[in-house]
């Protein structure tokens, strides 16, 4: 049996899947196109996308709920300038497809930019990160109901303080296809799947009543076969753990003090306190505190930030970008010092530089923008032991819960949702209650220590820009942070 070359081999499943059916071929595609371009444009595409998804839960050992839904559609997008005309239809038909692209021609009108020609079709570079499984069709009803069954029977069996176990399962099987104005065509077929466990802790204590809630689950592209008995009870593990922990928290400090993160999923902040600063849309309206900042420091030495869309298996990487571009390693802060933006391709194009493959849309009734995949800090030197036991009085966070922060000033705020006083160099007893703020750009520049303990979430990472969310994954290692202030109970 000869295979085709996997980038072939994904267009033409999705030709099969949401072209073939209805018609549709790169004859219609291109005359859509066309009619697009009559009017002067700088680009035009079509996106295709057609998505399952399954999810299932369970509390007090029964299923509560269990959903499917399928969804498929077309957005046409036209980009003049800084300015995007946009039409989607869920009717996969040629003649709603030339509709969508009569509109999107009216809109865009006004933008008198230069005339785009439609190119010859041609496949698009890509990656392979993932197979393109039905993860859906990995396990039957039986056995998912059966696997949230072994995590509750399994949390449960961990401490006779465990009162409640909740538990869900979830499936995604997204095909894709981009039809570019310039001929590029690309596909990809995307799996997702995500486990995750919460659990509730009760115990009296001289008469009261304290309950405390602890979480955990992961996920990835791939199959729900990767859900093993090992990777079950790693993720009860870290749920069981939290909520034990927090029974015996005590009110946070407040003040302003060293704070050291612990690595992985803490990259949160990073994620949110400068990612999103270094999206290209802020800098190029000059929104970010980051613009125009190329070139210069804006972290302490040691400090190596990265976008990476290329990592195999994980719950943030493409094959390709949702604008048909390959995504890529995108080095952002190098050293200190800022090396560059993420970029979709209108950004890029107005910022005239190259897209870097962060061109994301939640679903096909959306358009793209610059959005992270895979956001982390390098390693360094310094082992966790010799962090914290670097600390005379401060706050050691070791899981986060949500936060807010502010594009133009950088300004942060997050919840600690698992944390520790640390006297002396050695951690002395959990507290709850504790909110770190601060400044995104401010605290790169207070990083004092970086772990040699580089670590990526699980894969539960789910980020929101202007309305639209899109899978994400974060991570870094153990870092130690001086002068943020911690807002406490205590």
């Amino acid at each position: 049996m000869i295979s085709r070359e996997p980038t072939l081999e994904r267009l033409a499943h999705a030709q099969a899947l949401l072209l073939d059916p209805y018609g549709l071929d790169d004859a219609v595609l291109a005359r859509a196109l066309a009619t697009i371009a009559e009017h002067r444009i700088d680009d035009a595409d079509l996106y295709f996308q057609l998505t399952r998804h399954e999810a299932w839960s369970l509390e007090e050992g029964i299923v509560k709920s269990g959903s499917f839904s399928i969804e498929q559609g077309v957005g046409v997008r036209a980009v003049a300038g800084e300015k995007t005309a946009f039409a989607y239809s869920d009717d996969l038909s040629e003649a709603a497809l030339l509709d969508a692209a009569r509109t999107v021609r009216t809109i865009a009108a006004a933008g008198q930019q230069r005339r785009v020609k439609v190119g010859a079709s041609r496949p698009a570079a890509s990656r392979t990160l993932y197979a393109g499984t039905d993860p859906i069709a990995t396990l039957d009803s039986a056995s998912k109901v059966a696997l949230l069954e072994k995590v509750e029977k399994l949390a449960r069996a961990k401490d006779p303080r465990i009162v409640q176990v909740m538990a869900g399962v979830a499936a995604e099987h997204d095909v894709v296809l981009v039809a570019r104005a310039d001929g590029t065509r690309a596909a990809d077929v995307r799996p997702l799947v995500r486990l995750s466990v919460t659990v509730i802790a009760e115990q009296t204590v001289g008469g009261s009543v304290r309950r405390e809630i602890g979480t955990g689950g992961g996920g990835g592209r791939f199959g729900l076969g990767y859900f093993q008995d090992a990777q079950i009870e790693a993720y009860v593990d870290q749920a069981v753990n939290a909520a034990l922990t927090n029974l015996e928290s005590r009110p946070a400090p407040a003040g302003e003090m060293t704070v050291v993160l612990g690595p992985g999923w803490p990259g949160i902040l990073l994620h949110e306190a400068i990612g999103h600063g270094l999206e290209g849309d802020f800098n190029r309206k000059g929104s970010s505190a980051f613009s125009g900042r190329i070139g210069k420091r804006v972290a302490a030495k040691g400090v190596t930030v990265l976008d990476d869309g290329t990592i195999p298996d994980r719950r943030g990487s493409l094959n390709v970008d949702d604008e048909g571009h390959a995504t890529q390693r995108t080095v952002l802060i190098e050293d200190g010092i800022l090396r560059g933006y993420m970029q979709d391709a209108m950004n890029a194009r107005l910022m005239k530089v190259k897209p870097t493959g962060n061109g994301r849309r939640e679903s096909y009734a959306h358009v793209p923008m610059p959005r992270m995949t895979n956001t982390y800090m390098l390693a360094g030197d310094k082992s966790r032991d010799e962090i914290v036991a670097s600390i005379k009085k401060g706050l050691y966070a070791t899981n986060f819960g949500g936060g807010q922060v502010d594009i133009t000033s950088g300004r942060f705020v997050f919840s600690a949702s698992e944390a520790f006083w640390v006297e002396n160099g050695r951690v002395q007893y959990p507290v709850k209650g504790a909110t770190i703020i601060g400044n995104g750009p401010d605290a790169l520049t207070r990083v004092k220590m970086i772990g040699n303990d580089l670590q990526l979430d699980t894969g539960v990472g789910t980020c929101g820009k202007e309305g639209q969310s899109v899978p994400v994954g974060v991570g870094q290692p153990t870092l130690r942070i001086d002068g943020l202030t911690v807002g406490g109970t205590g």
